[in-house]
């Protein structure tokens, strides 16, 4: 399997040579990866070009987008900017941030998964976080989720769900397509990632705050389905004045009649997806 790897990186000096050095040590070298310098003020393109000094699969590509460092948007505006400089002759497409450090067999397993189940339509391992001096799972998701800094895409798969949407919610609306397309999604508690900052470190809190309850009016859950996404949410960050931010930007979203980030077919069966997830935790 050809492996071509996307990394936006945005003033990441301190990690981003971390990043790539596992993945040149990896047992399953990718094909193609693309480092996507978006607007960095730190060494990150120095950095980066010491790497493709050695290494000839490596390739920088400068972008400029807002300044303002908000989930989603930016980030999958540079790493479609980092796609558009790939050709075809791919079979898994990763998108991985660059604050990470892969164990130097996680594309040889992660190619496994997918050769070992044709519907396999998205694989991951788990980020882990640094606490008193042991690597822990940041616990901030279900662990059949696959973390928005670690997204592994069978080709078909990533044609089928339309790529990335430049949208709060991409790294969850990705899976809930991939699964009304009749795709699985693996996750494997084998494979552990040094995630060397905490998620969301750099989002402006304030900003950033209301638009996790738009996201969820954007991904067609309905109010039920939002106060309890949003109540778990709050509770695994430990921060209950969250819960009702993301109830008002939910309403502030359905006021503005925003856009959902999917068809209405596929939000139906989103919210039947979520129903029987939760279902299934309070029976099983």
């Amino acid at each position: 399997m050809r492996i071509y790897i996307v990394i936006p990186a945005h003033n990441e000096a301190d990690f981003i040579g971390l990043t790539l050095q596992s993945l040149v040590k990896q047992s399953f070298l990718p094909s193609k990866i693309v480092v996507v310098n978006d607007q960095s003020t730190d060494d990150t393109p120095k950095i980066v070009e010491g790497f493709i000094e050695n290494h000839s699969f490596i390739q920088l590509k400068n972008t400029t987008s807002s300044e303002a460092h908000q989930p989603g948007s930016k980030v999958i505006n540079a790493c479609n900017a980092g796609l558009a400089e790939l050709d075809e002759n791919y079979d898994l497409i990763c998108k991985f941030d660059a604050d990470l450090i892969f164990p130097e067999n996680y594309l040889e397993r992660i190619v496994e998964l997918f050769k070992k189940d044709a519907k396999i339509g998205m694989a991951a391992g788990h980020c882990t976080i640094e606490k008193n001096g042991k690597w822990t799972i940041e616990n901030l998701t279900d662990k059949d989720h696959i973390r928005g800094a670690l997204k592994a895409y069978r080709k078909a798969c990533f044609k089928a769900i339309g790529g990335l949407k430049p949208a709060m919610g991409w790294d969850t609306v990705d899976e809930l397509l991939a699964q009304f397309h009749g795709w699985k999604i693996q996750t494997t508690e084998k494979l552990h990632v040094k995630h060397l900052k905490p998620t969301g470190a750099n989002y402006n809190t304030k900003a950033s705050r209301y638009k996790q309850g738009k996201a969820f009016y954007r991904l067609g859950y309905g109010f039920l389905i939002t106060a309890i996404a949003s109540a778990k949410l709050a509770t695994l960050k430990n921060n209950p004045g969250l819960f009702p931010a993301y109830l008002k930007g939910y309403f502030q979203a359905k006021k503005a009649k925003e856009q959902l980030l999917v068809s209405e077919e596929e939000a139906k069966f989103i919210r039947r997806l979520r129903w029987k997830k939760m279902k299934a935790k309070i029976f099983n």
